[in-house]
């Protein structure tokens, strides 16, 4: 499952025209992990379920943590791919949550109440915004509008090499309120990446391409975090805000709070990546008249062009004006526009054209994911795992800050084994969420901190495994494991570091912390 609505939104194969990395590194025999992962899964399933009862958790319960931990390896060693794990994790819940004792022993809860339980996800909003913010990056693509954005914003700034890392940072920064799937806007930009590369006289693999690869990457990662709609992780941790606490984050607090974030890493990754790979990069020329010649290429608007341009500014002011203006919210409006963009005549797609387009694979993973988060919450495992969490990192007296540094180092460690944040997400987001209940603090902000705790989620930076767009870019051959995780390693101490920075000042004075 990826990251974002990005990692949910496109295939992430690589564009037609990147060159393609050594066939050492494309296609690497499955290690030990890989190819026994799911047998480790079973085992971990298997244990956990035979283990004798625990004071406080019901047999349903210590079952979904069972399940979850399944969920956790098959996902983190790949050992199957997403769509699969889905389908078993959605039989699993079914099974062995429908073959549970009911706590007053009345007799078991049910395979139809358990299949009802592992569907949870797919009734969610959440769901259906994601469903339709693929819809809405698959008009992007097809009108190629998001080509259009990003070579016009590239041909005003210069062709520098430090000019070339600014132009692509906006970039990111904005398609990101466009295109709500992070495969979707790298997979917009390597291409042309690659075409400004070739233009300037250099190899894919030289020093400059490989700056501007793991920058395509990193800064899509980073407005993951800017924006409420960029990434899947962030409806994920919305849905369960809202079912837990009652309340629901609009687009416009999300932005206040999380782009002043997002803004100030984009700084850091200027500087990091020019400091670190930039100053081996000679000056050289041709790359603004490459951008130039594709923006060409493109000739003028066409009518859809212009009809999805206005609907995504009309979907942009409603999603900022979202419980101000008008009582609509994020999903409603975004279904709205996209049934919009499907009539005949007047729209920019229709359904036979657009529907092979969809990765409907990970919307299933997507749905399932929200699901076993729900299936841990009604089972109270999530309450019993946290209530683990906090006596044993002695949590339960501690400041908001404290309580940030301890979860924000942990979910970094942890996102080390996964390859999609909104799989990380699904898993951990109900934990987090009973963890800041469990806190003697009466004025805990849960809301609050669980958003600073989400922001700790879309950390993506130090492994190409560990995010789509990641894998997007390291198709390319452009930069190998090494550079990348170099740089993402300062990349995640900075994010790490700013996490606190802002929790002890903009997020306390906002009342998040």
């Amino acid at each position: 499952m990826s990251a974002d609505l990005t990692a949910h939104a496109a295939p992430t194969s690589p564009p037609a025209n990147a060159a393609p990395a050594p066939a050492a590194e494309t296609t690497p025999q499955p290690g030990f992990f890989k190819r026994y992962g799911l047998v480790f899964a079973f085992l971990a399933l298997a244990l956990i379920c035979l283990a004798p009862e625990q004071q406080g958790l019901t047999t349903a319960g210590q079952r979904m943590i069972g399940i979850m931990v399944f969920a956790v390896i098959t996902w983190s060693t790949t050992a199957v791919s997403f769509p699969v794990s889905a389908g078993l994790i959605m039989a699993l819940i079914a099974v062995l949550v429908g073959l549970s004792p009911k706590v007053d022993g009345s007799g078991i809860i049910g395979t139809t109440a358990g299949m009802k339980t592992a569907l949870t996800g797919f009734s969610s909003p959440a769901f259906c915004l994601v469903g339709a913010a693929l819809f809405l990056a698959s008009a992007m693509m097809r009108t190629g509008l998001d080509k259009r954005i990003a070579l016009f914003t590239l041909s005003k700034i210069g062709a520098t090499p430090n000019r070339v890392v600014i132009g692509i940072i906006l970039c990111g920064f904005i398609l990101s309120f466009f295109v709500p799937s992070t495969t979707a806007r790298v997979a917009c930009l390597v291409p042309i990446v690659i075409g400004m590369i070739r233009a300037f006289g250099l190899q894919i693999r030289s020093t400059f391409g490989a700056l501007l690869m793991i920058t395509v990457a990193q800064v899509d990662s980073v407005w993951n975090v800017g924006i409420k709609t960029a990434a899947a992780q962030n409806m994920v941790a919305v849905n369960f805000i809202r079912d837990i606490t009652g309340q629901e984050i609009s687009w416009l607090d999300w932005f206040i709070a999380a782009a002043p974030f997002a803004a100030m890493m984009s700084v850091i990754l200027y500087f990091v990546v020019t400091r670190l790979l930039g100053r081996r990069v000679e000056p050289f020329k041709g790359g603004e008249a490459a951008v130039r010649r594709q923006l060409a290429a493109l000739g003028p608007m066409t009518a859809n062009e212009w009809k999805l341009t206005a609907v995504s500014l009309v979907l942009l002011f409603l999603w900022v004006t979202e419980k101000k203006l008008h009582p609509f919210d994020t999903t409603t409006t975004t279904v709205c526009a996209i049934a919009f963009l499907m009539l005949p005549r007047v729209g920019v797609m229709d359904w036979k054209s657009t529907v092979n387009t969809i990765n409907w694979g990970t919307v299933l993973v997507f749905g399932v994911g929200i699901s076993l988060g729900s299936a841990l919450l009604s089972t109270k495992a999530a309450q019993w795992l946290a209530n683990c969490i906090v006596h044993g990192f002695g949590l339960a007296g501690s400041t908001p800050l404290v309580v940030i540094a301890v979860m924000a180092a942990f979910l970094i460690i942890v996102h080390l084994g996964f390859a999609s944040a909104a799989g990380l997400a699904s898993a951990i987001i109900p934990i987090i969420i009973a963890v800041l209940g469990e806190l003697s603090d009466p004025n805990v902000n849960i809301l609050g901190m669980t958003m600073i705790l989400q922001y700790v989620i879309s950390f993506g930076f130090i492994l190409p495994v560990n995010a789509p767009q990641n894998m997007i870019a390291y198709s390319t051959g452009a930069f190998d494991v090494k550079t990348f995780a170099f740089t993402g390693i300062v990349l995640t101490f900075a994010g790490y570091a700013l996490i606190l920075l802002l929790t002890s000042t903009y997020w306390h004075w906002l009342g998040l912390a």
